[in-house]
């Protein structure tokens, strides 16, 4: 079943009395007591016969003297023996209270308690026993423990019991190992956990197990991880969503607003030039001018938001390129010395590029709002069976001032995560107070992009 060393249940159908050594320690010393009393009387007799007045024989005072010390010895001898006797009753009342606890602990135990001998014949069998199989104990008694135990696993558990009578050594530990079967008496089988212990008894070994019904944990561990299974499907349909919902935007952005917005500059040209062939007030030219300037600052704010949300530099030229654009303009716009080491491109799939751009970006998104850095440095080095990327700052690290922003960098890193595990691949940090922060991302060099979903159209 399963193995750590619990206490010794008894091995009988009621609980057998405890280890009988100061019993028998006590019973030894009330028989050879009596052993001495009898030698003691048996010479005291021989002593008043052989000094029985005879003609010139000793006389009746030396025999007097003779049985007062018999006597005195006698006395001593039955008072040694009623203290004996008196604490072999003691010790019986001892044990036959100490059977009593025992037995009403293995009644009332909320475990299934079964005691095997080295032949795996049950020989204890307690009353959640009974609940938990459907069988009596007088019922259960006698029989072999494979009877309770779907016959697959028969052979390889009577092997463990027997390796673990020999060793005393298991690899079951109650609620830590695989789940194990039961067979109730109706011939259904049920999840347990159990626990094994030996003890010596007489020249044999016993064997007890605790076993504990797991059917609803299990059930309950079987649900968590279909919900957890669906959810990650969901967050993976949704990932993918936003990044087609992402490209889509940003290909309206520019090709259609912007369009719009470069036809419209170009009327506003020739407007403005018909409008100084004419003649026409230097006022209305100024408002032109203006206009144009708006114009001008529109096209670059709506291409400005169409490469936030989608870079065209990943579509068209692929992933390095793109980090390269993202680390300038993150400079540019912030004012932090942003350093990349890649490699050449290499041919890691749309997805995943898209995958590691986005984990990129949030991680200079959370140096901005949390590291207080003033550099940070973004590697991709490429391996033999992997690629790993780093994104190193050099902030404040961890220094616990900033709590209110901790929420905010979880969710940062959980976003991380799930990309990364969207790469079949792992994330590592790594922080200390005035030392910055470095997040690093390994990921498989060869990706089957079929595992991750399409966007819904």
């Amino acid at each position: 079943m399963a193995a750590n060393q619990p206490p010794n249940p008894p091995p009988s159908s009621s609980p057998p009395p405890p280890p009988k050594a100061s019993l028998h320690a006590t019973l030894g010393e009330l028989a050879a007591g009596g052993a001495v009393l009898l030698l003691l009387m048996l010479l005291a007799l021989w002593f008043v016969t052989a000094l029985a007045p005879r003609p010139g024989g000793l006389a009746a005072p030396m025999l007097g003297a003779w049985g007062l010390a018999v006597a005195i010895v006698l006395s001593l001898l039955l008072a040694r023996l009623r203290r004996l006797r008196r604490a072999a009753e003691a010790h019986l009342a001892r044990t036959q209270a100490s059977e009593a606890r025992l037995a009403g602990i293995i009644r009332s135990s909320m475990e299934a308690i079964i005691t095997v001998d080295e032949a795996q014949r049950i020989v204890l069998f307690n009353p959640m026993a009974e609940r938990l199989f459907g069988c009596s104990a007088a019922g259960a008694i006698g029989r072999s423990l494979g009877d309770f135990i779907p016959a697959r696993f028969r052979g390889a558990h009577e092997e463990h019991v027997r390796r673990f009578g020999v060793t005393g050594v298991t690899e079951r530990k109650m609620g830590q190992q695989r789940v194990l079967h039961a067979l109730h008496q109706d011939g259904t089988e049920f999840p347990i956990e159990a626990s094994i212990s030996q003890t010596q008894d007489g020249g044999g070994k016993l064997f007890t197990v605790i076993l504990r019904d797991t059917t609803e944990r299990v059930r309950a561990e079987a649900a968590l991880r279909h919900s957890r299974e669906e959810l990650q499907q969901l967050s993976d349909r949704v990932q993918a969503s936003r990044e087609e919902e992402r490209r889509r935007i940003a290909r309206e952005l520019h090709d259609d607003l912007g369009q719009r917005l470069s036809a419209l500059k170009m009327d506003l040209a020739i407007l403005a030039s018909d409008l100084k062939d004419g003649g026409t007030a230097p006022a209305l030219l100024d408002q032109a001018a203006a206009m144009h300037l708006v114009i001008d600052e529109t096209v670059a704010s709506v291409r400005r938001i169409a490469a936030d949300l989608r870079p065209a530099l990943l579509d068209e030229l692929g992933l390095i390129p793109a980090i390269d654009w993202l680390a300038k303009e993150f400079s540019v716009r912030y004012g932090i010395v942003v350093a990349t080491h890649a490699a050449e491109e290499e041919n890691v799939g749309e997805r995943a590029a898209t995958a590691v751009f986005r984990i990129v970006q949030e991680a200079l998104s959370n140096v901005v709002q949390h590291a207080d850095a003033d550099r940070v440095d973004i590697e991709l080095v490429r391996y033999d069976d992997h690629y790993e990327l780093t994104v190193r700052d050099n902030g404040r690290g961890a220094d616990g001032s900033h709590a209110a922003g901790g929420e905010r960098v979880s969710l940062g890193l959980v976003g991380i995560r799930e990309r990364a595990r969207l790469l079949g691949g792992t994330v590592a940090t790594t922080q200390a107070p005035g030392q910055g922060f470095c997040l690093t991302v390994c990921f498989p060099l060869q990706q089957d992009m079929t595992t991750i979903p399409e966007a819904s159209p």
